[in-house]
């Protein structure tokens, strides 16, 4: 990361639980506006943010007096989100309107992104908020959506924050945590972990690195982070991941100071509908593909033909889209297919000029078009 100031305008700043609220689950306030007060100096300076913030479910647990082992089923939860909610945006409209910075709320669901339509619409109210100068915190929408509360599988802030900074085509994704950054090993059982300063590529050694066990308050550890930054990343954002307790940390990170673990974007800007398709929201099946096809894909930016696939998972149908995988396990991309499940495991392995005679039809010699494909 350079040092001079990084070129960025849209900025999507992620807040977490761990960094949000203090020892008894209370948000702390004080943090919440020396954070503010940075991120109103750069709204000042005219880049454009959003907020990501998780704190909502703790916020509501303080206010109703409960502990955190006190009960755990989802629809618990989901009161404590509903509770804590209108606590930690009151938070914000005090902090920020003392900058005269209007802000707004905006609650999302999974369900509200799986299509191309709502995708669409979302990221026309983001837009425009931002147009009107408005500093929008964004949650997952707890009380209907269950996701990120059974299983912090996409609906977990930091995932949702890479789906954010992916729906409004930003320059940079700030993750700001209790954390200094991804370490060579975890700093708390091994005295000679060393920071890692950049990472280039996000790769099985890098996952490796993050893996382990959410946070005690929250529902994300350094394993959703990099897997948040593995989409960011791949759609041409920028993403540091390091604690927000710093002093003025948002606004030294923009300056170009090099804090934290910065990962770099794996590709220029993507255009909008194949960020869509590479966020996951609508897959409706896995490919698996030999080598040879791997290669074309990767090296050549060719087409997926029905010879190189070795297996497909799914009741996909005709225009679905599909995650690709290689035989070794490796997320190649995505792609929307020309043909079903069913067709495709009539055809795997076989030569193009064979769909016909085997289906009785031909949709064309390509299962997955390069134009319809996206590689990671």
């Amino acid at each position: 990361m350079s040092k001079s100031s990084l070129p960025c305008h849209r900025i999507v700043a992620k807040l977490g639980t761990n960094l949000l609220t203090d020892s008894t689950g209370q948000l702390n306030y004080d943090i919440m506006s020396k954070l503010v007060t940075q991120m109103a100096e750069l709204h000042r300076q005219g880049l454009e943010l959003l907020i990501v913030s998780s704190g909502a479910i703790a916020a509501g647990r303080h206010k109703l007096e409960l502990t955190k082992e006190l009960k755990g089923n989802i629809p618990y939860r989901q009161v404590l989100s509903s509770v804590g909610q209108s606590r930690l945006m009151q938070a914000y409209e005090r902090l920020f309107d003392k900058h005269s910075i209007t802000v707004a709320q905006a609650l999302i669901t999974k369900t509200d992104l799986t299509d191309r339509a709502g995708y669409l619409n979302t990221r026309n109210t983001l837009l425009a908020l931002l147009e009107l100068g408005v500093i929008c915190i964004v949650n997952e929408n707890d009380v209907v959506a269950v996701d990120e509360i059974q299983e912090a599988k996409f609906g977990d802030n930091d995932n949702l924050s890479a789906m954010v900074a992916n729906l409004v085509d930003a320059d940079l994704l700030i993750m700001l945590t209790d954390t200094a950054g991804l370490y060579t090993a975890d700093p708390q059982q091994n005295s000679d972990a060393r920071l890692i300063p950049q990472v280039e590529v996000i790769d099985a050694e890098i996952e490796c690195l993050a893996s382990g066990t959410p946070s005690q308050m929250g529902t994300g550890g350094m394993a959703t982070k990099i897997e948040a930054a593995k989409l960011a990343t791949a759609s041409g954002i920028t993403v540091i991941i390091t604690d927000g307790r710093q002093s003025n940390v948002i606004l030294r990170l923009v300056a170009g100071e090099a804090i934290g673990t910065c990962l770099l974007p794996t590709s220029s800007n993507l255009e909008s509908r194949k960020r869509w398709m590479l966020s996951g929201l609508s897959t409706r099946g896995k490919l698996v593909v030999d080598n040879g096809a791997a290669m074309a894909l990767k090296k050549q930016k060719r087409s997926l033909l029905a010879a190189g696939i070795k297996s497909i998972e799914g009741n996909c149908e005709r225009g679905d889209i599909v995650n690709i995988y290689d035989t070794d396990g490796s997320h190649l991309g995505c792609g929307i297919i020309n043909y079903s499940a069913t067709d495709i495991k009539a055809i795997k392995g076989c030569h193009s000029g064979q769909i016909a005679s085997l289906l009785s039809y031909d949709y064309g010699a390509e299962v997955v078009h390069r134009n319809n494909l996206v590689i990671l």
